[in-house]
């Protein structure tokens, strides 16, 4: 009887490590189903180990009813697994922590449940069995049914974080819905707030900080923080930080599947949109570029249907696009749309470009033929145009050119965009919070600015690509072939497919190295040169749930 309760303490245990595993992967992958699967496709070697664990549990533990008695060489093999599962849950630093939130106590509480209704009948029916007459039928089968629990229970902890999502589900969604609600109701009685919606595959983070400080000239801005981009997350900095005196809501908003956006736009109605970019990000969600393109215009169609439910003249609520982005300009379904960039035809222009060691000098040009000279310490084209967008916002706004020229010289890098920091003689450009073809390419030529420095790549790669992913991932190589002295590539995913773009550009094989881990790469480069004058190019560092 001692063995039986020691048994099911140590699945406990195991399970308490494991749940808190692969919950911390499922709250990485926001709860969806398919991110979290992605996850368990990529942590395959631990998903087979459990069920290895499970079968063999099933041969030889205890077996009562058709060998008689436990096999001690079965239960020191058992042993072995249990160990080793119990070794891979260790604790390790994580990327971005484990929160423990008000959802994840309740799928706590699921997880509880599931493991009594799975665990707790059949350890009853051992401990109702006499021990004493352990040649009894009765004994046998119950320590049979027993143990097949628990090894089941064993085997499948890592889908246990998905059926207890799927079994909270209604919950949550009646938990979001009066969030929703609640947020819904306080913009309502903020009537005079002015609510301007960001969108794109790229920039749109960038162009967010820029006009929250170009508008703070003149008014009281409310931005989403750091990647508030998700309904949830917007809601949750309406209901916590909006306050009466505000005059301005900047609301970024993220999508990775088709009609994200107007889930979005169906809660904060926006006034005005903007969108900065479209590209090929998420394809593993999206499928095609034409939901892609669909999705980020939902923020223009819903500016659209406010101004016509509104019955206001046009201009009253404002649309801004890329006007460089190639694929906004090959469907540019707004006419009346402003555009922005850095090339001929835009409403708003950023000319005469300038690079110094100090930072970025530009010209821009306004719609009324107005033009302003602008300096930033910030560099790179992407910069300017992100600037752009935001100075094109601001101006349409209300707020002159002249009163803009501090405010842009006053802009900070955004945190883990192509963000330079300098460490002595390092220069290391954090490009790590996300990464897609036209992003890489951008920090790749961002590096090839630093002309007298040793340049070093270090990537994971580019993930969310879905079949185009390998191919994507093979230009990067090539791209970075030309500009960089050293590549550093972390983990496995995509190494193959970026060595092997940059070897086809001619690069020199001995200069590309291949690290598990982003500490032993961030060891590395350090080393690399040691003593010169160097930029490190850090581009995307993917979260825990990818391996």
């Amino acid at each position: 009887m001692i063995l039986f309760i020691i048994m099911l303490v140590s699945a406990i245990g195991l399970a308490v490590f494991g749940l808190r595993y692969h919950t911390h992967m499922l709250q990485l992958s926001s709860y969806q189903f398919q991110g979290y699967f992605r996850h368990l496709k990529t942590d395959w070697k631990r998903v087979i180990y459990h069920l290895c664990f499970m079968l063999l549990s099933f041969a030889v533990l205890p077996g009562y009813a058709y060998g008689g008695g436990i096999r001690p060489v079965g239960l020191i093999v058992c042993l072995v697994f249990y160990v080793g599962l119990l070794i891979s849950y260790r604790p390790r630093p994580a990327k971005k922590k484990f929160v423990v939130t008000d959802r994840v106590k309740r799928l706590f509480i699921t997880y509880g449940i599931i493991t009594l209704i799975l665990l707790l009948p059949s350890f009853i029916g051992v401990l109702r069995a006499d021990p004493s007459a352990q040649d009894s039928h009765s004994f046998m089968i119950a320590a049979d049914v027993y143990a097949f629990f628990l090894s089941l229970y064993i085997g499948v902890i890592p889908f246990i974080p998905a059926l207890g999502n799927f079994i909270n589900k209604p919950v949550e969604n009646r938990i979001n819905r009066y969030f929703i609600d609640d947020a819904k109701r306080m913009l309502t009685q903020h009537g005079n707030l002015r609510i301007i919606g960001i969108t794109g595959s790229f920039g749109k983070t960038s162009v967010k900080y820029y006009l929250t400080t170009l508008l703070s000239e003149g008014f009281r801005v409310l931005m989403t923080p750091e990647s508030y981009n998700t309904p949830m997350g917007i809601v949750r900095t309406i209901r916590e930080h909006l306050q009466p005196t505000h005059e301005i809501f900047v609301c970024e908003m993220g999508a990775r599947h088709l009609h994200d956006i107007k889930e979005i736009t169906d809660i904060v109605h926006p006034d005005d949109g903007i969108v900065t970019s479209i590209g090929y990000q998420h394809l593993e969600t999206f499928h095609s570029l034409e939901n892609i393109i669909s999705t980020k215009y939902e923020l223009l169609d819903a500016v659209d249907e406010k101004e016509k439910a509104e019955g206001k003249t046009q201009g009253k609520h404002l649309k801004f696009v890329n006007g460089d982005n190639e694929i906004i300009k090959a469907n540019m379904k707004y006419k009346d749309a402003i555009t922005y960039g850095l090339g001929e035809g835009n409403d708003y222009q950023a000319k005469d470009l300038q690079v110094t060691g100090s930072g970025t000098s530009f010209t821009v040009t306004s719609p009324s033929g107005e033009s302003a000279g602008f300096t930033t310490h910030l560099v790179g084209r992407h910069n300017v145009e992100n600037i752009v967008g935001a100075i094109a916002a601001a101006n349409s706004l209300g707020i002159p050119m002249s009163k803009l020229k501090m405010a842009v010289r006053r802009l900070q890098s955004v945190p883990h965009r192509l963000e330079l920091k300098k460490h002595g003689n390092v220069s290391i450009l954090d490009d790590a919070y996300n990464s897609n073809p036209n992003g890489a390419k951008v920090a790749v030529e961002t590096l090839g600015l630093f002309e007298s420095s040793v340049k070093i790549l270090v990537t994971p790669g580019m993930v969310e690509l879905g079949e185009k992913e390998e191919e994507y991932n093979e230009e990067f190589g090539r791209q970075a072939a030309g500009v960089c002295d050293y590549i550093i590539l972390i983990g496995q995913k995509n190494s193959a497919a970026i060595k092997k773009g940059a070897l086809s550009a001619g690069f020199d094989e001995e200069r590309i190295f291949v690290k598990n881990t982003f500490t032993e790469g961030s060891q590395l480069m350090y080393e690399l040169d040691a003593g010169r004058e160097k930029v490190i190019l850090l581009e995307n560092d993917l979260p825990d749930n990818y391996k």
